[in-house]
């Protein structure tokens, strides 16, 4: 391949050695078709360089990539998936297969799904349909549109084979995804270690997130736990103000770096309903919309509960209690930039903030419309009475951004569950692929005119 100046590439994952990961071989596809590939994430990497060909060579049938892992590599995991403890997980359908840094210098993880089966793929058969590919696309730039932090989608190959399903109508088409993320160590990669009670591994994976995620000396196991408390309540505030729904927020799924990834079931709320839920199997509205600040707070508890086995609890317990402040403080940052503007003070940017929740939810208003309309600091005279809070208060925030861009001249950029079928729709009835492009350039257009 022709290596561009903005290849770095990385192994550090090869440090933390034999109990952390098994090396797989990637399946053999019956055919290679490229259906997308992100060129603004690969720029950042320098794989933007690579021809078609190349980018199928490397990022559908794995050869590997220059002078980073030599092979493939299924992480090892447990995790609480629905609030029960599952020792028998891991990359079942997926794995890590380079490490490169951006320009930043921060290291970021090629990691699959799709890829076909590895020692922990229980009973799958190691695939990704198609439309889970779509999906996932969708997601990732909707999400980073909306300033909240996670993986990015960075090719989508169709792979040939007919694959059935019980939740979706079967045989339908399949493919491999690679996702680009900071990282794919979750709070389930401690549980393993916790479970097995081994203190040396603990504290070289304590050491290694240190050091290659949050670029930070030492093996400090408290320091690690109030960086992740940061990171993931920042995450759950900007789930909130992005009106998104992971859907299956299990321990095995959250990133120790904040950084949302690996979608499913996931949905973007209409309305500001706290119990909207994302996955159909979710009958008690565990990870309902409203819910999720609470679930990824159980999640890093399960994380100062295995960083127990190598620090006194005294500590992790103050590092833990700071979750819920912390969330607060990041939602009263989240809502306001989302609404374009700057609060004169933090009292003020969580008045509004929650001024904003009460009138969406006592009035039902669309969650997109809303914030469209009201970007900026004025919101239009068709709003009554019970936003009249929302109106002070935003004429006494000043302007992050104005009204300029075109995006504003149209409408509100949406991903609700119609738009995503809609979408779907041509793809497997015609193989036109032009409105998830369409979509696609609507979302950046979004994203352009927020930030």
């Amino acid at each position: 391949m022709p290596v561009s100046p903005h290849y770095r590439p990385d192994t550090a994952l090869l440090s933390l050695g034999e109990p952390f990961y098994d090396p797989v071989v990637a399946a053999d596809f019956p055919q290679t078709i490229l259906r997308y590939r992100n060129d603004r994430a690969a720029t950042q990497i320098g794989l933007d360089t690579l021809t078609d060909a190349e980018w199928i060579a490397h990022l559908a049938r794995f050869t590997p990539l220059p002078d980073t892992l030599p092979q493939p590599l299924a992480l090892r995991y447990h995790g609480h998936q629905f609030r029960h403890y599952n020792p028998d997980i891991g990359d079942g359908r997926g794995f890590t297969f380079a490490q490169l840094r951006d320009g930043a210098r921060r290291l970021l993880d090629l990691g699959t799904k799709g890829s076909g089966t590895t020692p922990w793929s229980r009973f799958g058969d190691g695939r990704l349909t198609l439309k889970g590919g779509v999906r996932e696309i969708l997601a990732t730039e909707m999400l980073e549109a909306l300033n909240v932090p996670t993986s990015r989608t960075l090719s989508l190959v169709e792979t040939g084979e007919a694959l059935d399903r019980g939740d979706e109508p079967s045989p339908t088409r399949s493919a491999v995804l690679v996702r680009l993320s900071h990282g794919h160590i979750r709070i389930g990669t401690f549980q393993r270690l916790a479970w097995h009670r081994d203190e040396n591994a603990m504290r070289r994976l304590v050491a290694y997130v240190l050091a290659n995620l949050y670029d930070e000396p030492g093996d400090d196991p408290v320091r690690l736990l109030d960086l992740v408390v940061a990171r993931t309540a920042t995450l759950a505030a900007r789930y909130m103000a992005a009106g998104f729904v992971h859907g299956v927020l299990n321990s095995d799924n959250i990133n120790v770096t904040g950084e949302s990834f690996d979608y499913g079931p996931w949905r973007f709320a209409p309305i500001w309903d706290p119990g909207f839920t994302a996955a159909y199997f979710d009958q008690t509205g565990l990870y309902a919309y409203g819910r999720q600040p609470e679930a990824i707070g159980w999640d890093v508890m399960q994380l100062a509960s295995c960083l127990r086995l190598i620090a006194d609890s005294d500590p992790l317990v103050a590092a833990l209690d700071g979750f819920a402040p912390r969330f607060q403080a990041a939602l009263a940052e989240a809502v306001p930039w989302r609404l374009g503007v700057v609060s004169v003070d933090e009292p003020a940017a969580r008045a509004l903030t929650r001024a904003v929740e009460r009138a969406l939810l006592s009035t039902q208003t669309p969650l997109d419309r809303f914030f469209f309309d009201a970007f900026g600091g004025t919101l239009p005279d068709t709003y009554g009475d019970e936003f009249a809070e929302v109106r002070a208060l935003l004429a006494a925030a000043a302007p992050r951004r104005d009204r300029t861009h075109a995006y504003w001249s149209g409408n509100p950029c949406s991903m609700l569950i119609d738009e995503v079928e809609a979408i779907w729709s041509p793809i497997a009835e015609h193989d036109d692929w032009s409105p998830l492009h369409a979509k696609i350039t609507a979302i950046r257009a979004m994203g352009d005119a927020l930030a």
